[in-house]
């Protein structure tokens, strides 16, 4: 157990960090997974510009890496081109 106060705040959050980092990652996995799923070209342009957004806030944040960010960004792009 941590024997300072400011150990136990940073436990406290480091805890409420990961949490919020959990939800804005899975959020963004059920995000691109919605538009791999999207038949329709229309609609998947409409998504992907949200999607995008999401993964570069994640990156920006640390919580991907750049280079997957840059990854996953680039597979988007050519799946929506494609349709």
């Amino acid at each position: 157990m941590a024997n300072h106060k400011s150990a136990l705040k940073r436990i406290r959050s480091n805890e409420a960090k990961h949490l919020r980092n959990k939800r804005q990652h899975k959020t963004t996995r059920n995000a691109i997974k919605n538009l791999r799923s999207v038949e329709k070209k229309k609609e998947a342009e409409g998504l992907l510009s949200n999607v995008v957004s999401m993964i570069d806030k994640l990156a920006k944040k640390n919580i991907i890496h750049n280079n997957k960010a840059a990854n996953l960004k680039s597979k988007l792009k050519k799946h929506v081109a494609a349709l």
